[in-house]
């Protein structure tokens, strides 16, 4: 018996108007598998995303999330997906408990869920701080324990660490990875930040103008780079950037 996937996107295609977004993209993503999506601004990264996550559809091809597609399965879907933002907003005058407790009466989830989330996020301290005081990065913590509330089979996580400094970022890592080890939740990350996908992702893809470049395993891709810029031999480590580099011939942020 085959196992279905979790995601499966299969010849998708996406215009807007004159621009061709999304040309042809095939990906099949498995359960507990971490992938980060990346490309440089305009590449059509979000566009997919936005098609998995059932906000766009397809002009043509078809995508299967757990076996079934968003068509007639659009509220049993919802409740395989979580999701959190670059920029998510909430109601300043509410704490973060109360918010936990907003977003958990949406799937009908209690307050034991709400407590192992807020610990997972290491928000216990600031429950009772309104949303409005909270730092950039306490807010990303709070949106991805929203995201985690109703134990997602599907996390969809676009530029989470964005603007964050360096700590920041490296508390919304250690909140992904201890999901890694402890779940088989699925996770699109896109990012701007190569070592946030070397440190969180199993597999990469790596999108221009509408089309997968490449994709593969991180070590798979890294060890088919060629014509590398030349570096002295004892500074030069082949990294995800540069096969970036070699690929589309410009940074990511570009």
């Amino acid at each position: 018996m085959s196992i279905i996937p979790v995601i499966e996107v299969r010849n998708v295609h996406k215009s807007f108007k004159t621009v061709q977004a999304v040309r042809g993209i095939d990906l099949t993503i498995s359960s507990g598998q971490f992938v980060a999506i990346l490309g440089p601004n305009g590449a059509g990264k979000t566009t997919l995303v936005e098609m998995i996550e059932g906000i766009q559809q397809p002009d043509l091809g078809d995508i299967f999330i757990m076996g079934k597609t968003w068509k007639g399965n659009e509220k049993h879907l919802r409740n395989l997906i979580g999701l959190s933002l670059q920029e998510t907003h909430f109601i300043d005058k509410l704490n973060v408990w109360e918010t936990l407790r907003l977003f958990a009466s949406f799937f009908s989830l209690g307050k034991a869920r709400c407590e192992e989330v807020i610990n997972l996020i290491a928000l216990g301290e600031k429950r009772k701080s309104w949303v409005v005081n909270l730092s950039g990065g306490q807010r990303q913590r709070l949106a991805l324990g929203i995201a985690l509330l109703n134990n997602p089979k599907i996390l969809l996580l676009d530029e989470p660490t964005t603007g964050l400094d360096p700590n920041a970022r490296r508390e919304v890592w250690a909140i992904l990875l201890k999901l890694k080890e402890q779940s088989d939740t699925s996770l699109i990350l896109t990012t701007h930040y190569m070592e946030e996908a070397e440190q969180l992702c199993d597999y990469i893809v790596i999108i221009d103008h509408g089309k997968i470049l490449k994709q593969g395993t991180i070590s798979g891709l890294l060890g088919e780079i060629r014509d590398l810029p030349v570096k002295p031999v004892e500074t030069r480590t082949i990294t995800l950037d540069d096969l970036f580099i070699s690929l589309t011939g410009r940074h990511l942020n570009d």
